[in-house]
């Protein structure tokens, strides 16, 4: 129970995924790039891969963390964050 605590992000995080058309997500930290059949944010519990078709970052606050985006939706994907070296080297 302790360590799970420890895991759990400092910003929570949602995602609503409206009929593969609309999602929303909430604790996005930094969109990492964007085009029209992918989008790629960082958030608290790794990076979001977002695959798609005419994709479109309708909204983006940075103070909120909240995107929206908008177009059709194949696949979303989280990759774990990277460790610091730190915990490579005693990981």
């Amino acid at each position: 129970m302790e360590e799970e605590k420890r895991n759990l992000p400092a910003r929570a995080q949602n995602i609503i995924l409206e009929g593969r058309r609309k999602l929303s997500v909430s604790g996005v930290e930094e969109v990492l790039a964007f085009d029209d059949s992918s989008v790629v944010m960082r958030t608290p519990l790794g990076e979001l891969n977002v695959h798609g078709e005419e994709l479109k970052v309708e909204n983006l606050a940075v103070d909120s963390g909240e995107l929206t985006v908008t177009g059709h939706i194949s696949a979303m994907m989280f990759t774990e964050p990277p460790a610091g070296w730190w915990e490579r080297l005693f990981g």
